[in-house]
């Protein structure tokens, strides 16, 4: 089967939080076709925005989504990025869109501060989770019902996980290709990358 992996955009995202698991994904899928061409492609993986508009990242990169939260496909797949979330956080449309979405995944990550909009929208309560370093006071004050370690790569908690800042993304995305899709692929991918993966989350 091929899962949808739906990676949310915002203006203000930090650029390696999503283009990190975007690219892992889509080169995971160009090794999929090399090492076993007679499967169907295990990944698709689209861009979404709030509305069909150009997404401003941080360093004004822009960017346009390939879909909205009201026309995306059915989502595998849910990846919250980061970057500066302080806006998103007080959008009820777009948390409404993240608690109602997430349930419906196999799985919802989260990378750097994305974790943030993922405990906004109730997913995180009672879980282990990470961040980045320099956001984890923010995230145990705010919500105190999280248990935000430090140390980690990422923490998977099974149907969510989440990563540390920005680079973490790479590692926590050759993860969840390994969990999706297997060792063989997760390896292949990241040596296709030229990468160091940092197989354990702590």
């Amino acid at each position: 089967m091929t899962r949808i992996i739906g990676i949310y955009l915002f203006d203000e995202v930090e650029v390696l939080d999503f283009a990190a698991p975007f690219e892992v994904f889509s080169t995971a899928t160009r090794m999929s076709a090399r090492l076993r061409p007679e499967r169907p492609p295990p990944f698709e993986v689209s861009l979404i925005g709030d509305r069909q508009r150009t997404v401003m990242a941080r360093g004004g990169f822009p960017v346009l989504p390939h879909s909205t939260l009201g026309d995306h496909r059915k989502l595998d797949v849910l990846i919250v990025p980061g970057g500066v979330v302080t806006a998103e956080l007080g959008r009820p449309d777009v948390i409404e869109w993240i608690a109602r979405t997430a349930p419906g995944t196999e799985l919802t990550a989260s990378i750097c501060t994305g974790a943030f909009l993922l405990a906004k929208a109730g997913l995180l309560d009672g879980c282990r989770v990470t961040t980045h370093w320099e956001d984890m006071d923010d995230l145990r004050r705010q919500f105190p019902a999280l248990k935000v370690e430090a140390g980690a790569r990422w923490i998977d908690e099974g149907t969510v996980v989440t990563s540390a800042g920005i680079s973490a993304g790479i590692d926590v995305s050759l993860h969840l290709v390994e969990r999706l899709a297997g060792e063989e692929l997760a390896l292949r991918t990241a040596r296709q990358m030229d990468y160091d993966w940092r197989r354990t989350g702590a």
